[in-house]
C-alpha cells in the first residue's frame, strides 16, 4: 500500500474504525425497525384477541382484566424483573448512570423481550397501555446489546448507543422519523453532546426508512383537512392548552404519587399484596369498560383515529374514561407505555369540546386536544407537536398546535413542577449500585 493511500484511509471520515461505527449505528438502526413492527403486530394480535373474548360476553372482562393484569405482574416480577412500566425512564437513567453493568441490567436483551411479549399480553387482557415508551426502551436495549458484540473502542459509545436506539425506537413505532429526533433532544438527553446529534439522526432516519419500505408511509391517526381560521382559533387554544395542562398534569403527579408508594394503610397493603392489588385494578379495569361499551380498552389507537376522522360516536365520558382506566393499568405495574393512551385521552377531550364551540371542527379540536393533553402529560411540547403533526398529516393546524402545546406546558408545571419521566428516571439512578 502506497504512502498516500494510507494517509488517505487514515482520515478521519474513512478510517475503518469510523466505518464500523456507522455500520453499527445503521444495522442497529435496522434491528430495532424490525423489532418495533413486530411489536406492532404482537400487540395488534393481543388487542383483537381481547376483542374478540368480549365479543362473546362482556362481562368476560371481570374475569379475563384481573387475572390477566396479575398473571403479567407475576410474569414481570418473577421472570422479566426491570421490564414494568414504560420505558422511557429506564432508558433515561441509563445514560445518566456510570457503572457499565447498571446500565446493561436496566437494557438487557431479557428485558427487551420481556417488555414486548408482556406489553402484548397486557393488551390480551384489556390493559389500556400503549408500545411506544416501551420500544424506546427495546430500541436501546438492542443498540446496547449490539455494540457490546461489536465492541469499538470509542468513548462514551455506549451512551450514544442508547440515545440512538431509543430515538430510533420512537421513530419505528409511530412511523414519525423527525418526532424520533426531536424527542431524543428534547426529553432523553437535554443535554447530550452535540457532537452526537448526527449519530443520532442517520440512525433514526435508516429506522424510519425501513418502516416505511416494509408497512408504507401511512398515518397513525388518519387524516383531517380541518382548518381554523384565527378568528375562531383562539377560544379552542385556550380551551385544549389550559384544559389538557391541567388534566394532563394532574395524571402525571398521580402518576409519580403512586409509583412512590400510596401513604397510610392502603399503600401497606398494597406492597404486601401487590397481585391481589393489580387484580383490583384489573377489576375497576373492566368495569369502566363495561360502562364506556368496550372504548377504554387497548392502546385507543382506533378511537383517536374515529373522532380525529369523524368515523366514530363515541360517549362523551370517553376521555376521562380512558384517563381513569390508564392510570389504572399503570397502577397495577405492568409493562406498557402511557404514549398512545394519552393522545386518545386528548383526543376525547377534544371531541367534547364541541358541544361549547359547534363551528370549530371536530378534528381540529381532536388535534388539539391531544397536543395539550400530551404536553401537560410529558411536558415536551416540541415532541408533542412533532408526533401529531406527522400523525395526522396536517400541516395547516402548526402555530395553533404550538401555541397550545405552549401554555399546556406552562399550565403543566404549575400542577406537577417535575417532568414525569426525569422524575421516573431518578428512582432507576437512585437503585443503581455505586461504583465499587
Amino acid at each position: 500500500m502506497s504512502h498516500r493511500l494510507r494517509l488517505l484511509l487514515s482520515k478521519p471520515g474513512l478510517s475503518a474504525r469510523i466505518w464500523i461505527t456507522r455500520l453499527l449505528f445503521w444495522g442497529g438502526a435496522v434491528l430495532v425497525s424490525l423489532s418495533a413492527m413486530l411489536f406492532e403486530r404482537g400487540s395488534t394480535y393481543g388487542n383483537h384477541l381481547f376483542r374478540q373474548i368480549i365479543g362473546w360476553h362482556p362481562f368476560l372482562a371481570l374475569l379475563v382484566t384481573p387475572l390477566g393484569l396479575a398473571g403479567v405482574l407475576w410474569l414481570t416480577k418473577r421472570v422479566f424483573p426491570g421490564a414494568q412500566g414504560s420505558g422511557i425512564p429506564q432508558t433515561i437513567a441509563a445514560l445518566k448512570i456510570p457503572v457499565a453493568e447498571e446500565r446493561r441490567r436496566l437494557l438487557s436483551l431479557k428485558v427487551a423481550a420481556g417488555k414486548l411479549a408482556l406489553t402484548s399480553l397486557g393488551l390480551a387482557c384489556g390493559a389500556s397501555v400503549g408500545r411506544e415508551g416501551p420500544t424506546v426502551q427495546i430500541g436501546a436495549a438492542i443498540m446496547l446489546g449490539l455494540g457490546r458484540w461489536v465492541r469499538v473502542p470509542i468513548p462514551k459509545l455506549e451512551p450514544m448507543l442508547i440515545l440512538a436506539g431509543g430515538a430510533a425506537g420512537i421513530s419505528a413505532a409511530f412511523n414519525t422519523p423527525l418526532a424520533g429526533v426531536v424527542f431524543a433532544i428534547e426529553e432523553m438527553a437535554r443535554s447530550f453532546e452535540e457532537r452526537n446529534s448526527g449519530t443520532v439522526l442517520t440512525t433514526v432516519i435508516v429506522s424510519g426508512f425501513v418502516s416505511m419500505a416494509v408497512v408504507g408511509n401511512y398515518t397513525y391517526f388518519g387524516r383531517t383537512d380541518a382548518v381554523l381560521v384565527f378568528a375562531q382559533s383562539w377560544a379552542p387554544i385556550l380551551a385544549c392548552g389550559i384544559g389538557g395542562g391541567l388534566l394532563g398534569g394532574l395524571f402525571a403527579r398521580g402518576l409519580m404519587v403512586i409509583s412512590s408508594g400510596l401513604p397510610g394503610r392502603v399503600g401497606d397493603w398494597v406492597k404486601a399484596h401487590p397481585y391481589q392489588f393489580a387484580a383490583a385494578c384489573g377489576l375497576a379495569l373492566a368495569l369502566l369498560g363495561l360502562i364506556s361499551d368496550g372504548a377504554v380498552y387497548g392502546t385507543g389507537y382506533d378511537e383517536a383515529k374515529g373522532l380525529i376522522e369523524g368515523k366514530h360516536a363515541l360517549p362523551a365520558s370517553f376521555g376521562f374514561l380512558k384517563l381513569l382506566a390508564s392510570v389504572l393499568s399503570y397502577a397495577s405495574g405492568i409493562p406498557g407505555g402511557i404514549f398512545a393512551p394519552s393522545l386518545a385521552v386528548g383526543a376525547g377531550l377534544g371531541a367534547d369540546l364541541q358541544g361549547l364551540m359547534p363551528s370549530v371542527p371536530v378534528g381540529a379540536l381532536c388535534i388539539l386536544g391531544m397536543v395539550g393533553y400530551f404536553t401537560g402529560v410529558v411536558q415536551a411540547p416540541i415532541t408533542a407537536v412533532v408526533i401529531v403533526l406527522e400523525m395526522t398529516d396536517d400541516q395547516s393546524l402548526t402555530l395553533p398546535l404550538m401555541a397550545a402545546a405552549l401554555l399546556a406546558y406552562g399550565v403543566s408545571r404549575l400542577v406537577c413542577p417535575k417532568p414525569f419521566y426525569k422524575t421516573m428516571a431518578q428512582d432507576f439512578i437512585r437503585a443503581a449500585k455505586p461504583a465499587e
